[in-house]
């Protein structure tokens, strides 16, 4: 089935000139200039992926991304006009799944689509077995099945979330640095400036009950990088 992206952006030419370059690629690509219309959209279409610009008219990208994320289950990809920290983290911190600053390559944002959608479960994923799966007390979490459980309830992941969380799980006892986790879920290395990896590890914390100010369950190595405990899930 072809792919289908939801491009909310109110430059007119440049949301033509995208939608023009990945529909050559083989993706199904809608246009949405308003940030209040985009909501709806979202939660009624239910694309594959979001290209979620910030600066929208009726209401910004990050309040479109607060209101759809606890329903909205696909891959958001925001759109940053300036590469600062602040816009990166905050969307990060949101829920959105990954962010590219403006202006940006066609050919280098459907990389970063490409790379994103291979994160997705393919149909009939949840029908697999749960031989990819890891446990620890309490806390379980299936490759297969792309799902994550502590103390029996679910745990609500985005994407990224997921990948991050799957990959310090599957290294349990060993620190990851940043440029390990970055080099592993986007392909690029640490330029000592990036905080995604910060951002979704805070979100990971809150979510797994892991206390912010002594975290015992993913850990701070200081100048070394994150550890995932083997114990400590019960």
């Amino acid at each position: 089935m072809t792919t289908r992206i939801l491009l909310v952006e109110d430059d007119e030419r440049l949301a033509g000139l995208t939608a023009e370059y990945l529909t050559r690629n083989d993706l199904s690509v809608s246009i949405e200039p308003r940030g209040d219309s985009a909501e709806a959209r979202i939660l009624a279409e239910h694309p594959d992926l979001v290209i979620l610009d910030v600066m929208l008219p009726g209401k910004d990208g990050f309040e479109v991304c607060r209101a759809v994320r606890q329903q909205y289950r696909g891959v958001i990809l925001m759109l940053t006009a300036r590469d600062e920290d602040f816009d990166q983290i905050l969307g990060l911190e949101l829920g959105a799944d990954d962010y590219i600053a403006k202006p940006v390559q066609p050919r280098v944002l459907l990389a970063r689509i490409k790379a994103l959608l291979r994160r997705l479960p393919a149909a009939g994923d949840n029908d697999a077995g749960d031989s990819d799966s890891q446990v620890f007390g309490q806390f379980r979490i299936s490759q297969a099945t792309r799902t994550a459980t502590l103390n029996g309830q679910p745990i609500d992941l985005t994407t990224a979330e997921f990948d991050l969380l799957w990959l310090l799980a599957s290294h349990a006892g060993n620190v990851l640095s940043r440029d390990d986790l970055l080099q592993e879920l986007r392909g690029i290395g640490f330029d000592g400036l990036d905080r995604s990896i910060d951002a979704r590890i805070s979100r990971l914390r809150k979510k797994l009950n892991d206390d912010p100010e002594n975290p015992t369950r993913i850990k701070t190595v200081r100048g070394k990088g994150y550890l995932f405990s083997k114990h400590d899930w019960n």
